[in-house]
């Protein structure tokens, strides 16, 4: 006799299971991050890896080229930005004296129209900075300590994903093997479109990046705003980040050019260029290039966003799209889930197919009404 539980219990099992699923993902985040991230990277490059394999390379030289063509096209971003960052430091002296000449203009204004308000300082806040400093020193020093672990993960990513494009066919029949076999031909298939959804991803955006990077500079070069390759740079890349991203990187090269331009016309054409380039990247760029199969509907994605920055911070907030695209796609199989797929996706591909599902109701109702 199956015995079923209360409303009531069933609900505390669930919140208990997604709360000891968030503790365990919080405690094991130098693990599971770089296993996930060497993962889709592995993905990406795989196809490299089978072409390799497919002119008759052995499969260890494959593998090994593939890694060090990524490694050497990351690293090639680095420098670039490094070289970047350099020649920005350069600067610093001239925007801490714009800073110090827009705070003597506005001290000049509340002295003059403003009685009994206190006129802000550049000691006063360069005192704030560092009280801000010494009551978070703990913090910092966790900060430290994550840096450190981020250059230990950046180490052991390559071995990752040698690994994982080592033994991708091991891993896969090992997935295959964990079903029954009525079960293989749909594992199989929801393995290929996880696959392809992971590449469509990576590379769209990487395309859109590159898209973004140029037309970026050339908005800010067209205007005079010195540092143009840096600030576009980071503001293409900051993209992956839906919403927030676009935002923080056109807020910099509009600070840039407040503190650095004489005229406020430099700020505001700043501003209206980045905001025509992401009205172009959103409703163009990206639909065309990364495609409906990854597109999920702006509420999931929000709440991916802070989800993924309450577990795991800035590298929650770059996995979990992807990751809850995927999960997309395994609910989209699996029978019984496809409404959380439903919920997952886009509103307009939604619709569609619930246009569709009901219109094939309809004409099935009406054969029926013709069935003898």
């Amino acid at each position: 006799m199956k015995i079923k539980f209360p409303f009531y219990f069933r609900l505390a099992i669930l919140l208990l299971t997604v709360v000891l699923i968030v503790i365990i993902m919080r405690e094991a985040k130098s693990i599971l991050v770089p296993l996930l991230i060497s993962g889709l990277l592995a993905i990406l490059i795989s196809p490299l890896t089978a072409w390799l394999e497919k002119i008759k390379m052995p499969k260890a030289l494959a593998v090994g080229i593939s890694v060090i063509s990524l490694i050497a096209l990351l690293s090639a971003l680095v420098y670039f930005f490094y070289n970047q960052i350099l020649r920005f430091s350069g600067d610093l002296a001239l925007l801490e004296a714009r800073v110090t000449y827009y705070l003597n203009i506005l001290n000049e204004y509340i002295e003059t129209n403003l009685d009994g308000v206190v006129p802000v300082s550049a000691e006063n806040i360069q005192n704030a900075v560092f009280q801000y400093l010494y009551e978070n020193a703990a913090g910092l020093t966790q900060g430290v300590i994550a840096t450190a672990g981020t250059l230990t993960m950046v180490f052991i990513m390559p071995i990752y994903i040698f690994l994982f494009l080592y033994f991708r066919r091991f891993l896969i029949d090992f997935i295959l093997l964990s079903f029954e076999e009525k079960h293989k031909l749909k594992v199989r298939n929801v393995i290929s479109k996880v696959k392809l959804v992971v590449q469509n991803y990576i590379t769209g955006m990487f395309l859109v990046i590159c898209i973004l990077m140029v037309l970026n500079s050339a908005a800010l070069l067209s205007l005079g705003i010195k540092h143009a390759f840096l600030f576009a740079g980071f503001a293409a890349i900051l993209n992956v980040i839906p919403f927030l991203g676009p935002f923080i990187g056109a807020t910099l090269p509009i600070l840039y050019a407040f503190l650095t331009k004489d005229s406020l016309w430099y700020p505001f054409a700043v501003f209206l260029a980045f905001y025509f380039i992401q009205l172009f990247e959103s409703n163009l760029f990206t639909p065309k290039i990364v495609g409906g199969k990854v597109s999920m509907n702006p509420l999931m994605t929000i709440i991916a966003l802070f989800v993924g920055n309450f577990i795991w911070g800035l590298a929650g907030m770059i996995l979990f799209i992807p990751g809850m695209a995927i999960l997309k796609v395994i609910f989209d199989e699996v029978e019984g889930m496809e409404a959380y797929g439903f919920l997952l996706g886009d509103l307009r591909s939604a619709r569609k197919k619930s246009n569709t599902k009901t219109i094939r109701e309809q004409l099935r109702e009406v054969k029926g009404r013709f069935k003898v």
